[in-house]
């Protein structure tokens, strides 16, 4: 009997999650009833967001039920089937979460074609992280030939990718990173203009030196002080984009608003919040224009895999929290 082990939410965290927060089980591998297939787990997406689906208030999903399966997005490889699309063999995106085989009938799916990427970059460059940095920054950024475009968390999965979507739309882009190999790879690596190092002290000035005529685009994906010290700097009819705070995500108490939100009355500037699921029916244009810049080798998509099992979640989770990771971030549980 083939066994599947799963990772359950056994109680929600206070802060940083642990290892108790979760229930690692074994039971019998799903079979298929028509209209169903089973996956095999490949790879599995860390992602900030999942800190929020364990908190039981409102959100743009429902937080993960006590006893669930942790939700996640994972690529796989269907194993046995009864559904006329999903063959077996068929190596396929979903939100199938943290367990080795997944049963599934198909809705919200995602067929991989190799010929647009790898399976990796279906949880990168290709999947939501790539179109959350294309939407955010196309369609609320509207980034302009010579506009000044800041991006924090710029050396993480969506934050590599607005620096270098803001590059080739002819824009100067200035990247808030943690620490000097960060700010150097964001530099050296992926070609921003300058980096900043959030860690450093006068994070406010630092900004207004590298963007004298102020912030025509921020992208922020980490809330928080660098929030706030964007909004300082802001240039005339700027535009920012809320897309995160991973800064907050583990936050035991409520953490205060920025206190310089006046700056866009005074800049005439608008802040605007977003969700990738508003754009599902351009899903499979972006990913097809962004597959082509990639292999245009315009475009890099910056990954860090980690080797485990499912067990392996929590302690690959917190290292989004700690920095310990550039670009993507998944948990590769193939063997071999």
């Amino acid at each position: 009997m083939t066994l599947n082990t799963s990772v359950r939410l056994a109680r929600r965290p206070a802060g940083m999650p642990v290892a108790d927060d979760w229930l690692v089980e074994a039971a019998p591998m799903p079979d298929p009833g028509p209209g169903q297939f089973v996956v095999k787990t490949q790879l599995i997406s860390l992602d900030p967001a999942m800190r929020g689906w364990l908190d039981d208030r409102p959100s743009y999903l429902p937080p993960v039920g006590i006893g669930d399966v942790m939700r996640a997005m994972t690529v796989g490889e269907v194993v046995a089937s009864e559904h006329h699309r999903f063959g077996v063999g068929s190596v396929v995106l979903g939100t199938f979460g943290v367990q080795e085989y997944a049963l599934s009938d198909g809705d919200g799916v995602t067929m991989v074609d190799s010929r647009l990427g790898t399976p990796s970059m279906y949880l990168g460059i290709l999947g939501t992280t790539g179109l959350t940095a294309y939407f955010g920054l196309m369609e609320l950024g509207k980034p302009r030939a010579g506009d000044t475009v800041v991006v924090s968390a710029a050396a993480g999965a969506v934050g590599s990718v607005v620096g270098q979507l803001a590059k080739l739309s002819g824009c100067r882009v200035i990247g808030i990173a943690g620490g000097s190999e960060k700010c150097a790879y964001v530099v050296d690596e992926l070609g921003f203009d300058i980096a900043v190092d959030y860690k450093a002290p006068g994070l406010r000035n630092a900004l207004a030196q590298a963007c004298p005529d102020g912030i025509d685009v921020y992208f922020d994906n980490v809330g928080g002080p660098v929030l706030n010290a964007a909004l300082g700097n802001l240039a005339m009819g700027a535009r920012v984009v809320i897309c995160g705070a991973i800064s907050q995500y583990n936050a035991e108490a409520p953490t205060p608003g920025p206190s310089n939100y006046m700056s866009l009355l005074v800049r005439r500037a608008t802040m605007s919040g977003f969700l990738v699921f508003d754009y599902v029916n351009e899903y499979r244009v972006a990913r097809k224009r962004l597959a082509r810049w990639v292999a245009d080798e315009r475009l890099s998509a910056p990954e860090t895999l980690v080797k485990g099992t499912v067990a392996d979640f929590n302690d690959v989770l917190l290292r989004l929290f700690s920095g310990d990771n550039v670009g993507k971030l998944i948990l590769d549980v193939r063997t071999g």
